[in-house]
């Protein structure tokens, strides 16, 4: 009964295993026909002008920088150390890269074929070897490319540190910004009382010079001379030197009035001082020509205290 069974149930799982396999196998015939799949979308027959070249799908990844380069790249893919390789394996593998360059139409430089005849010589002299060649005094020419190849390593690897490192326009780009024209604004000191007094002093050494010839006592008016100051501004820069203002002829009194005037100007804001420099002559201006005379203040060398 039990046996029975049995049979059953592996006649049933056959059954569903040939179901299977007839269901993969028109699925691979209902696919054989797809040319291309483009967005989901399936192509079963290519375009009817669509050229395809022969060796459009022929691909060569490796490039190598000459012989040596292709050498290491076949040892380093078997994972070996260069002192343990067997040349007659590496000549053949070098051989078939050749061939394999060959058919694909690249340019072999002469070095290649150097190093194939090298490697063909080393081949033949190691499957030649007799004992009697042990004792000969001349170079194994299989331990000179083994040195070769050893130095290749060590400057292939110093200049693939060397490449890794910062290197200018490629990782780090210089700023090139140009520099503005440096613009100087000369600040000028604020007028010292003492330099105007200084200035006041010159004035009456002048005064006391000039001869005077009093006629009869003329009254002065501070207020009068104040309207006579602000009408003696120089109009067209704004300046007027400070000395202009008194008249020696008028004597001391005189310009005692006028420096008093000028005071009071100074007091209500009608007028302002200016001077270049310390020690520098002293200029008068109304007070919104102070920016104007600012500029044109250290020019005026004609005139000053």
């Amino acid at each position: 009964m039990t046996s029975g069974v049995d049979r059953g149930a592996a006649g049933t799982g056959s059954a569903d295993a040939e179901q299977a396999a007839d269901r993969l196998h028109e699925a691979q015939e209902r696919d054989a026909d797809i040319v291309a799949v483009v967005a989901g979308k399936v192509y079963r027959d290519a375009p009817a002008d669509l050229y395809i070249p022969p060796d459009a799908l022929e691909v060569f990844l490796d490039a190598f920088e000459g012989p040596m380069d292709l050498l290491l790249y076949l040892i380093r893919r078997q994972n070996i150390d260069i002192l343990d390789i067997q040349v007659s394996e590496i000549t053949d593998q070098y051989m078939h890269h050749l061939e394999l360059m060959k058919v694909l139409r690249l340019e072999l430089a002469g070095e290649y074929l150097v190093m194939a005849a090298t490697l063909a010589q080393i081949k033949s002299r190691m499957l030649l070897e007799t004992p009697d060649d042990e004792g000969e005094d001349e170079e194994d020419p299989r331990a000179r490319l083994m040195r070769r190849l050893k130095d290749y390593e060590l400057l292939k690897e110093t200049a693939g540190r060397l490449d890794e490192l910062p290197r200018l326009e490629r990782d780090l780009h210089t700023a090139h910004a140009a520099k503005p024209d440096p613009v100087r604004h000369q600040a000028h000191p604020n007028v010292d009382l003492k330099e105007v007094l200084i200035a006041l002093g010159e004035v009456l050494k002048r005064a006391e010079l000039s001869q005077r010839h009093p006629i009869g006592r003329e009254g002065l008016s501070v207020r009068q001379r104040m309207s006579d100051v602000l009408a003696r501004i120089d109009s067209q820069t704004g300046l007027t030197p400070f000395t202009s203002l008194f008249d020696p002829n008028e004597g001391r009194g005189g310009v005692v009035v006028t420096f008093l005037a000028l005071m009071e100007l100074l007091r209500n804001a009608l007028v302002d001082l200016v001077q270049s420099e310390p020690f520098a002559p002293i200029y008068v201006c109304a007070p919104q020509a102070r920016p104007q005379a600012d500029r044109l203040g250290t020019d005026k060398t004609g005139d000053g205290a």
